[in-house]
């Protein structure tokens, strides 16, 4: 009797020892900060889904609870319940009835094995009852099904209610949502009176269909995703293939450029064999000549020395006389000594200077002749009153007389309007193109103003008040220098809002440019006399100051390589010679003095800009010069 008891007990308490998430006997049952108690290896698979939060949510009561870096590791084993999973394992053999479809009767007392399932009872019923279930007349209308007809799937019995534990003879038919368990009616009256409390079979079948829905979600979401994946891997089979295709073009035009280098360099040397055989033939005529008097001078030595010591006749002491004076005028000759050494002077000055790095070109061999050439000459549309360089062959032109509007002008005489002009802004001068397409205009004697590429204002840069215009420049590092025809420069950073230096200068300054190293070159054009180009340093420290005559203007540019050029600018004469200077500390040493070119100047407001080693620009009143350099 004892025996059947513990069975009862132990039967009745797997109802309490199921996991909520697993639906089996608990496993190492881990409880919450709730209560609530899971499965340790339900939490740790619930809690791969949360690993980027702190806590964990009950799956019952949505209650939180810390987590600590061992997150689920380190929560408490519930003790109590796994103590009755340890007495229900050792009281059944470990059988979960439940899982096993081992089904005791539920009608008596006895707990025997379940042989049928009667849907009017909602019971499972061993062979006695099924006895009086056929033999009582009270039962005949009862519907009995065989438990293999449900264990095989043949049958369905619907939903048995599992009965309350404290109200022994009640079905747990009801669900409270709001504790998330399953009661009975008493147990509603009692302690859920004012809970949201659903029908069980209700609450099961919403379940279902949401656990339905949710699988086909699933399901759909996979298909999606796999769909996703098969995109990815046609889109990464897209890439390769596009790759391979830059990956040839690259290969391609590095063939082709490859040719023309080698075709480039057969023509170099080509240049250098043939410069090489003109000096070998220039040493070789030297060289002969030489000998030739040698020759002469021992054949005339030879004639005197022969007959020196006998008796000369009339005639021919007449002939050796001359042919003394002859030798006599062949040894006082001088002995030219130089013109070997010119021809090397020649050959050593021959350089090779480099290509331009932007554009594939190994370079050239320049002798001592280095001169400039007009490229193009192009009338501009109004008087200009501010140039900077745009690309390496192309210059920005801003017009006097309120013009609108700013002109891109190319090598080639290609003329485009600036596109990217603030509406609101009149009366440009200065103007400078930063690297990013930032432009920088200034409009008066005080202000300039800094412009995003959309034409949105950045900035506004404020500076003293002079009778003159703001001309602006860049430095290599695309600070932005702005002159104001006094005895300052100011530089501020690319963005125009923050003034890095303010250089002091000896005379007045109309245009300014920057070397790599920081050095600033400074014209001041037409406002003094004599005009003067100077070197200073960061600090107002200055080299000697180059002075033009009277009547002359200097306007000063430096080159990619921290070259000078300054262009001497006769306005009554009209003519403009430009001038090569290296840089020797804060000094200028003069470098060439190139060619006179046939340009004029009709205003001695001008202005020139380096575009490249190669290549200047020089703008004065309505006309446009492009210039090569060749050095």
């Amino acid at each position: 009797m004892a025996e059947k008891i513990e069975i009862e007990k132990a039967s009745s308490s797997s109802q309490n020892l199921v996991c909520p998430l697993c639906l089996d006997i608990f496993d190492e049952p881990t409880i919450l900060t709730c209560g609530h108690t899971f499965c340790r290896k339900c939490l740790k698979k619930y809690d791969l889904t949360h690993q980027d939060i702190d806590h964990m949510v009950c799956p019952l009561c949505r209650e939180i609870t810390k987590l600590s870096s061992n997150r689920v590791d380190d929560l408490q084993l519930n003790v109590s319940i796994n103590g009755f999973v340890d007495d229900y394992h050792a009281k059944c053999g470990g059988m979960n009835s439940v899982l096993e479809m081992n089904h005791k009767c539920t009608a008596c007392k006895f707990q025997q094995d379940a042989v049928s399932f009667c849907r009017t009872c909602n019971n499972y019923i061993c062979d006695k009852c099924l006895q009086s279930h056929q033999c009582m007349t009270m039962f005949e209308d009862h519907e009995i099904v065989s438990m293999e007809d449900v264990i095989e799937g043949k049958v369905s019995i619907g939903h048995q209610f599992e009965k309350c534990s404290i109200h022994k003879q009640e079905n747990k038919d009801m669900f409270c949502d709001d504790c998330k368990v399953s009661v009975c009616l008493r147990c509603l009256v009692v302690g859920h009176k004012v809970h949201n409390i659903k029908n069980q079979s209700d609450f099961e079948q919403e379940l279902r269909r949401k656990v339905t829905d949710l699988a086909q979600q699933c399901a759909a979401k996979k298909a999606e995703l796999e769909k996703n994946i098969q995109n990815i891997e046609l889109q990464r089979h897209e890439v390769h293939t596009a790759m391979q295709k830059l990956l040839d073009d690259v290969s391609q035009a590095y063939s082709i450029k490859v040719k023309e280098l080698e075709g480039n360099l057969q023509d170099l040397i080509e240049q250098i064999n043939e410069l090489k055989r003109s000096f070998e033939d220039d040493l070789n005529i030297l060289k002969s000549k030489e000998r030739q008097r040698i020759k002469s001078i021992c054949s005339s030595v030879t004639l005197v020395d022969n007959d020196r010591l006998g008796h000369l006749e009339t005639d021919s002491l007449s002939a050796h006389n001359l042919l003394c004076k002859e030798l006599e005028a062949m040894l006082k000759e001088v002995t030219d000594r130089t013109t070997a050494e010119v021809i090397t002077k020649k050959a050593q000055e021959k350089s090779f200077n480099p290509g331009d790095k932007s554009c594939l070109d190994l370079g050239r061999i320049s002798g001592s002749d280095p001169k400039l050439e007009t490229m193009k000459c192009i009338d501009l549309r109004e008087r200009m009153v501010g140039m900077t360089a745009y690309t390496r062959t192309s210059v920005a032109i801003v017009y006097g007389n309120n013009t609108r509007g700013i002109d891109i002008i190319d090598t080639a005489g290609g003329t485009e309007q600036y596109t990217n002009i603030p509406h609101n802004v009149h009366g440009y001068v200065g103007i400078v193109i930063q690297r990013d397409g930032v432009l920088c205009v200034s409009t008066g004697s005080t202000e300039a103003h800094v412009y995003s590429t959309n034409g949105s204002r950045k900035a506004t840069i404020n500076v003293s008040r002079t009778r003159y215009y703001l001309t602006l420049n860049r430095s290599p590092s695309n600070e932005i220098l702005i002159a104001n025809s006094a005895n300052k420069v100011y530089i501020y950073d690319p963005t125009g809002s923050t003034l890095k230096h303010t250089v002091p200068t000896k005379h007045v300054t109309r245009q300014a440019s920057s070397t790599r190293s920081g050095l600033i070159v400074t014209s001041s054009c037409f406002l003094t006399n004599p005009s003067v180009v100077t070197v200073y340093d960061r600090d107002g420290n200055a080299g000697e100051s180059l002075q033009a005559p009277e009547g002359v203007y200097l306007y000063a540019t430096v080159d990619e390589r921290d070259r000078v050029y300054v262009a001497s600018v006769d306005w009554k004469n009209k003519k403009v010679v430009i001038r090569l200077y290296d840089l020797d500390g804060l000094n200028l040493r003069e470098r060439v003095e190139f060619n006179a070119l046939d340009m004029t100047s009709g205003w001695c407001w001008c202005y020139l800009v380096s575009l490249s080693p190669d290549l200047l620009a020089f703008a004065c009143y309505m006309t446009l010069y492009f210039i090569k350099v060749s050095l």
